[in-house]
């Protein structure tokens, strides 16, 4: 059974219902995914960093204990070179 349902505008855009808002955790500003599952398609609230970028933010050059301060520094660099300006 269908949680809610939206109406596509000439725009191509759509309203994301109160009920599914809620359910995503979701408000102004949120970024939402559309994934492909088979014949469905699925759609997600986007995570900030998704947990691949995490990892090769931490592990792409060796696989040696770091500190504490190493993996902070890794991760803000490659947060800045991901977001950095064009």
């Amino acid at each position: 059974m269908a949680l809610a349902q939206s109406k596509i505008t000439a725009q191509g855009q759509i309203s994301v219902p109160t009920a599914v808002r809620r359910k995503l955790g979701v408000g102004q500003g949120s970024v939402i995914e559309w994934a492909a599952d088979g014949e469905q398609i699925v759609v997600r609230r986007a995570g900030r960093y998704p947990s691949t970028d995490v990892h090769q933010s931490l592990f792409a050059t060796s696989p040696s204990p770091r500190s504490l301060n190493e993996l902070t520094d890794g991760l803000r660099l490659a947060i800045k070179k991901r977001h950095a300006r064009r």
